[in-house]
């Protein structure tokens, strides 16, 4: 009798062993972001500065993984850690957007899913709490990729999203920063080199790769402060500023007529596809040589379909963080960090 049970126990055992063998190893998923690149030197930068900050980065990229973590979408993950960014009037997008030359807040947004290539994107709206939101919506409950201006904010409104008014997006740091610019001119100069590059740039983006291989990529923006003509840059671009397929997923962050350009995020994907070469080398061929080449500044960060992170920039900074299933996390700010 105890010889069955034995016999009994090892069997059950084997069966066991048997099954765990035989069911797959669960995907490797993960998230990172970005809060935009620039001349970001430590001594320019206060330690309540630099704490806020990292404080903030860490809390959207925990809002991102917790998604990912409960099994939830890579379009749900960006969205949830682009939302606490643009909220947040430490960051060019959503609440801390910049000014335009006429003194308003002109926001664009941009999103894009590897499982069937959807995308979508909006350009110059100045009444939309949470711009990727509405550019997700683009993606799901239209026939198009892009709108723009009062056509996107009149989708809005079908949509059910309520519009702000734009006292919303005033931050005094932002106006003081329009009125800086204003007064710089080649015979009385205001700006030192630094501040004319970061005048011209800044974003929030986010890139995620869940637990059913899917890849979401996305950019929000306030773009350039005092730009014109209603400019818009690269961030509400597929493939300047956003991209994703099932190999790759990048944002960008950067001077944004370069980035157009260059297409740099389709061309960093296109690298990691056509050459076979991993994400990072596939980046930095891209943003420090391409791009320097062009006299682009700027940088991005995105991940690949075995949750390999990748962040690359040719300035001194950029904001940036990310968490995998790896057991990798971080939260950079400077070069060299």
């Amino acid at each position: 009798m105890k010889l069955l049970q034995a016999l009994t126990l090892t069997t059950l055992a084997a069966m066991s062993l048997s099954s765990l063998a035989m069911q797959k190893p669960e995907r490797p998923y993960g998230l990172v972001i970005h809060g935009g690149a620039g001349t970001i030197l430590k001594k320019n930068m206060t330690p309540e500065a630099e704490k806020a900050y990292r404080e903030k980065l860490d809390e959207a990229l925990n809002a991102g993984y917790a998604v990912l973590e409960q099994g939830g979408s890579s379009i749900d993950a960006v969205k949830a850690s682009i939302v606490i960014m643009e909220d947040s009037p430490l960051f060019n997008a959503g609440k801390g957007a910049v000014f335009t030359h006429e003194g308003v807040n002109e926001l664009d947004a941009s999103i894009m899913y590897s499982a069937d290539l959807s995308a979508g994107a909006i350009a110059g709206v100045s009444h939309i709490k949470n711009p990727i939101l509405l550019a997700d919506k683009v993606r799901t409950d239209s026939v198009h990729v892009m709108m723009a201006r009062e056509g996107a904010e009149e989708f809005a409104k079908e949509q059910g999203f309520e519009l702000v008014d734009t006292k919303y997006f005033f931050t005094q740091r932002r106006w003081d920063q329009l009125e800086k610019v204003l007064k710089h001119t080649p015979e009385k100069p205001k700006l030192s080199e630094d501040e004319a590059k970061n005048s011209k740039f800044g974003t929030v983006g986010a890139v995620a790769l869940d637990k059913n291989g899917n890849i979401a990529a996305a950019t929000s923006t306030g773009g350039m402060t005092n730009k014109r003509y209603g400019r818009i840059g690269d961030s509400p671009i597929i493939g300047a500023g956003t991209y994703a397929d099932k190999n790759c997923g990048v944002s960008a962050t950067g001077h944004g007529e370069y980035f157009i350009r260059a297409a740099v995020t389709y061309d960093i994907c296109a690298r990691v596809k056509y050459k076979r070469q991993g994400i990072q080398e596939s980046a930095d061929e891209v943003i420090h040589d391409k791009l320097v080449e062009m006299g682009g500044d700027g940088g991005v960060i995105g991940l690949d379909a075995g949750a390999n992170i990748m962040a690359s920039f040719n300035t001194e900074g950029m904001y940036h963080g990310w968490k995998t299933s790896n057991g990798q996390a971080a939260i950079k700010i400077y070069k060299g960090e």
